[in-house]
């Protein structure tokens, strides 16, 4: 009776064992999007883009923007949220979204359970009334 009541609970103990390990090897397989050279060279082109193709002084922005960034399956940047508004916000909005669009070079997209996801990345610009502090 004992070696029965064993052989049962080894059994049922089974299943509940092999399941944990296929959710730890799924939870290491999740990455975040990935900008070549990380987040600071995205950063940086960002902000060339918007120094080459955007007259920062018509909106008189000053302090610090945060910008919501949505990264497709795919890898392509395609949509940009900029916090806090400012006055003419839709005109900076469309402004920024030009200089995003200039960048040529691709995410690489956030991963969950082995599938490209859409996800959003979070960057923080310190404007001037003359520069940013993102300049090089």
């Amino acid at each position: 009776m004992r070696i029965f009541l064993l052989i049962i609970t080894l059994l049922i103990s089974s299943p509940a064992f092999s399941q944990s390990e296929i959710t730890n090897n799924q939870v290491s397989a999740d990455s975040k999007a990935e900008f070549p050279g990380g987040q600071a060279a995205f950063q940086k082109e960002f902000m060339k883009m918007v120094h080459a193709y955007v007259d920062i002084t018509a909106y008189a922005v000053n302090g610090k923007f945060s910008f919501v960034l949505t990264i497709d399956e795919k890898g392509k940047m395609s949509e940009l949220k900029i916090h806090p508004k400012v006055k003419f916000d839709k005109e900076f909005k469309q402004d920024m979204n030009f200089a995003m669009k200039r960048i040529k070079k691709k995410w690489k997209p956030a991963i969950k359970n082995g599938v490209p996801v859409s996800s959003n990345i979070i960057f923080e610009i310190n404007f001037t009334s003359d520069h940013s502090d993102e300049e090089s």
